[in-house]
């Protein structure tokens, strides 16, 4: 998808969001070696990666994204190479020893079939032994926390109201958001609608096995536990055998 304007403000909105917490995560189970951070939005996650020693390459499907990426490692004097693609069509991209799909960007996928393909596509990328870090939304985040809205946000540079509606499908949400950025003494306003999907951790798990992988762990919310009722962001390690 397009992000449009929404990648200008995306760092400013994510700033609550422990992405070291990520790199702790991926790095207890892997020191070194080659990662592709796929969908990563304006490449946060990417330099972190980096500096700590990992050989990284950056995709998004956002062109808008990328130019804020490649900014961002310009200016960290990096060298990161950034490739434009869909999480579901890799191009024939092989040899990494670790893969992320972080932030719940793989809920932005429409159909099962391309979480599926997106499985498959990871799978081939990888060296054998390789891992497979992502994060989702929890079906309780979806149709229950996520309907609770309107949210308003109130920063000195940047406001927004977002409202959510149930999406087509079982398990989705669409995210209507108007934005207020500050433009010297007055504010634009400019309006973006995201939709976003998950599934049942069974669901996951299953795609995960039929695309070749053998799933490491399941946990929540950055805390090493495992899922209930209550978990809003699921996390998956799954590895290709070696």
């Amino acid at each position: 998808m397009r992000y449009g304007k929404f990648a200008s403000v995306y760092d400013e909105l994510m700033e609550d969001i422990p992405y070291e917490k990520y790199v702790e995560w991926v790095a207890a189970h892997i020191q070194s070696g080659r990662i592709l951070d796929l969908a990563c939005g304006t490449g946060t996650l990417s330099q972190l990666f980096n500096e700590v020693g990992f050989e990284v390459t950056a995709s998004d499907l956002s062109e808008e994204m990328l130019t804020i990426a490649s900014q961002r490692f310009q200016e960290a004097g990096l060298s990161i190479p950034t490739l434009q693609l869909s999480m579901d069509n890799l191009e024939g991209l092989d040899g990494f020893d670790a893969v992320t799909i972080a932030i719940d960007s793989l809920n932005y996928l429409e159909k099962e079939t391309q979480v599926q393909q997106t499985f498959k596509e990871v799978f081939e990328a990888l060296n054998a032994g390789g891992h497979f870090f992502f994060d989702v939304h929890s079906i309780h985040k979806v149709d229950a926390v996520y309907m609770d809205s309107p949210f308003v946000f109130d920063g000195e540079d940047v406001a927004y109201i977002w409202h959510t509606e149930p999406g087509d499908y079982p398990h989705s949400v669409v995210h209507d958001i108007t934005f207020f950025i500050r433009q010297g003494h007055l504010f634009e306003r400019f309006e973006e609608t995201h939709e976003q999907r998950t599934y049942e951790i069974k669901d996951y798990t299953a795609w995960l096995e039929a695309a070749g992988f053998e799933v490491e762990s399941i946990t929540a919310d950055f805390s090493g536990e495992a899922p209930d009722g209550e978990s809003e962001r699921i996390f998956f390690h799954a590895k290709k055998p070696s």
